[in-house]
């Protein structure tokens, strides 16, 4: 291992102990589990692909159970110079598992070369591996044994390579010229059509004749570009298949050729409802990487916006679920409230919906003069809003008839599907990251975490706006506590330093110019962070390989296990539960392309 990387050895010291990794290594032998220290924080084990599936099983079935496959993906380790002390290989596999029982995470790689990739399916033991596998194929071109459908997901079908290899193109200048003629225009609107045997399905029995209806990727309750071919008999949903990819952009190929600061924009239009919520992670896994202790004042900043943002997506939320109910009047109100908050955010940080305002080290300015008194008045608003709310919307018989045992899952379902966030509190799990996993300041904040009991639509609905109180309450601690201070870490990896000090020192000067020209160098490691979003659990995992940016940049995002989740919750329900469901699992496509 190379000495940038080595710098973490304490890492993988404390995984000598670790029970999970003892585990391992008694079962397959000390010499089958090679252990890489990081930034990540877990556990992260090399092993064979010939023991991958066991490894699994055993991590899935013991008696403290990693429940979830958090999230499942890959790395072109072909031009990465940087993997001293790492098992060769010219793409890995990498398998985060999670364990609420627990309240830990394991990472597992597996080495694969060239000649030979493939890996065996993982989906009888995840289900949600199946979209994972999908997206790995479809980005890399590795293939997994006994998948059931292992077709592309993300890219048109016809597309020609795999982007997220290093030798694919990552501008349009390298690329011919775009044209499309009839005939072609003809050859991929064919490639895109269903055809219900290609996914196991029957197009009629002995008494019926099934009907294949599209919903979407034009239709409002889709909320988005987002196509759904249901297998109807009568309103009765037999099966369907969510198609996604509409709406991808290649963020994560974007990372690859931009620097560490120049991406956070980027990660803004993610969960383009969520606002700076997005910038966190990122800046959260850059810190690690760089070494940078962010100041008290920076923390309590940073919490109070993205709390913020948690109510402007609950509220946009709120309101076109209500709607896709068939109410009317509920998406004015959420969005007059929606307006006043953006006023405050506006206020602070100079823009609305995407500000990009959280920076490496600390965040793009200090608050204003007279922010608290903007703050406060929104503070003293929201509370009598989300009763009125409640009496209004929640506690409304017909809403309630619409919602009540409709699309319900159970924890173990949730976990299995990977679902996070609301939805799985919804189900009566206690678990956010808040408070389970303590990140960027949240230790110091005193709130309660809502729960329902039914899974249905109306617990997530519910839940939701006791969420919004909770953030309202986090808030007002914030006003209340602000600390005095910097609102940037004075190390030479963060921002651009103040222009006085810029003007006066030439050292100073010297960082700036090379910060802006050509952008911070991270020393080669690995880091990973994951916050509660406002949609479930949004975590970056960064491989730097000692460059001005990411060598790899791995976003997992909730809306995309959650829409898989879609045809195990609505098989035997009838379509206006569908539209029920869908409008309140509260995502956005771009969270789920990427």
């Amino acid at each position: 291992m190379s000495a940038d990387i080595s710098t973490t050895e304490h890492s993988a010291a404390g995984a000598i102990d670790d029970p999970v990794v003892a585990a391992l290594k008694q079962h397959f032998g000390e010499h089958a589990i090679i252990e890489q220290a990081t930034l990540t924080g877990l556990p992260v084990l090399w092993l064979s692909r010939e023991v991958l599936v066991e490894a699994l099983r055993l991590l899935r079935d013991m008696s403290e159970p990693f429940e979830m496959l958090y999230d499942l993906s890959a790395t072109d380790e072909r031009l990465r110079t940087h993997r001293q002390g790492l098992p060769d290989a010219d793409f890995t596999v990498f398998y985060h598992l999670l364990s609420v029982t627990r309240n830990r995470d394991v990472l597992l790689k597996v080495a694969l070369h060239e000649a030979d990739l493939s890996l065996p399916s993982c989906v009888s033991l995840y289900p949600n591996a199946n979209w994972y596998e999908r997206e790995v194929w479809d980005m890399f071109g590795i293939g997994f044994a006994g998948h059931p459908h292992l077709s592309r997901i993300l890219m048109p079908p016809t597309w020609q390579g795999h982007p997220l290899r290093k030798d694919h193109g990552a501008r349009a200048t390298e690329f011919d010229p775009y044209t499309l003629t009839v005939e072609g225009q003809e050859v991929e609107q064919h490639a895109l059509q269903f055809k219900p045997e290609d996914w196991g399905m029957k197009r009629g029995n002995a008494d019926t004749e099934f009907m294949f209806l599209n919903l979407g990727p034009n239709h409002p309750s889709a909320h988005g570009a987002f196509r759904l071919v249901l297998q109807l008999d009568g309103e009765e949903i037999v099966d369907c298949v969510p198609d996604i990819g509409y709406h991808h952009r290649g963020a994560e190929k974007m990372a690859e050729r931009q620097t560490w600061h120049s991406f956070i924009p980027y990660t803004d239009r993610i969960d383009y409802t969520g606002g700076v919520m997005n910038n966190f992670p990122y800046v959260l896994a850059v810190e690690k990487l760089a070494g940078i202790e962010v100041p008290e004042r920076v923390k309590t900043i940073r919490v109070m916006m993205a709390e913020m943002f948690r109510i402007t997506s609950h509220l946009l939320f709120l309101g076109t679920y209500l709607q896709d109910l068939g109410a009317m009047s509920p998406v004015f109100f959420t969005f007059t409230d929606r307006q006043k908050a953006y006023e405050v955010i506006e206020a602070i940080t100079g823009s609305r919906m995407h500000p990009a305002w959280f920076r490496i080290g600390g965040t793009a300015m200090d608050l204003p003069r007279g922010w608290e008194t903007l703050m406060q008045g929104f503070l003293d608003w929201m509370p009598k809003r989300l009763r009125e709310y409640e009496r209004s919307m929640m506690e409304n018989a017909i809403v309630r008839d619409r919602t009540r045992h409709v699309a319900a899952f159970t924890t173990r379902e949730a976990l299995a599907w990977g679902v996070t966030g609301p939805n799985l509190r919804a189900t009566g799990c206690d678990f956010d990251l808040r408070k389970k996993r303590p990140y960027g300041g949240y230790e110091h904040f005193d709130f309660e975490v809502p729960l329902g009991s039914n899974g249905d639509a109306f617990d997530r609905g519910q839940l939701r706006i006791e969420e919004m109180r909770q953030s309202l309450r986090i808030i007002q601690q914030c006003v209340d506590h602000m600390p005095a201070g910097d609102y940037k870490a004075d190390h030479p990896l963060t921002t651009p330093p103040p222009r006085e000090r810029m003007l006066e020192h030439i050292e100073t000067l010297i960082t700036h110019f090379l910060q802006v020209s050509w952008g911070p160098v991270l020393k080669p490691n690995e880091s990973l962070s994951m916050i509660e979003a406002t949609k479930g659990i949004n975590s970056y995992y960064l491989t730097s390989d000692g460059n001005t940016m990411s060598y790899r940049t791995r976003i997992r995002t909730p809306s995309f296990p959650h829409l898989q989740q879609i045809p195990a919750v609505m098989r035997g329900g009838f379509v206006p539960d569908l539209i029920a469901h869908l409008g309140s699992i509260d995502f956005v496509m771009a969270d789920v392309d990427r």
